[in-house]
């Protein structure tokens, strides 16, 4: 069974920085891609950032490339997302994500299998 714990919401002013953690129960191995997902208010949910737990290769939205970076603590089973420069239309519900099958880019944001409850971010202009 995979479990996934997101932290590190909050509100910020826009050009103000975040780092969200997704803590994940399980070996690492039994995952290919780990993700980020957002979800503003009146918005269909949207893949932010996607990483091969395995090479380490990554994928982001166009609209956030540059300000945020996926990364992974193996040892630590977790992901994180660290937002830089953030906007007011960076604001939403962000969840982390798992997706088992093994082949395909992890921006194959349709294929994620497992998900976190979700934490709330908020950017004010």
């Amino acid at each position: 069974q995979v479990q996934l714990v997101e932290s590190g919401g909050g509100s910020v002013q826009a050009g103000g920085s975040l780092r969200l953690s997704c803590a994940v129960s399980g070996p690492i191995y039994n995952w290919y891609c780990m993700g980020w997902f957002r979800q503003a208010p009146g918005k269909e949910r949207e893949g932010v950032a996607g990483i091969n737990t395995g090479g380490g290769n990554t994928d982001y939205a166009d609209s956030v490339k540059g300000r945020f970076t996926i990364s992974q603590d193996n040892a630590k089973n977790t992901v994180y997302l660290q937002m830089n420069n953030l906007k007011p239309e960076d604001t939403g519900v962000y969840y982390c994500a798992v997706r088992i099958k093994f082949y395909g880019r992890c921006s194959a944001w349709a294929e994620y299998n497992y998900w976190g409850q979700g934490t709330q971010v908020t950017v004010s202009s």
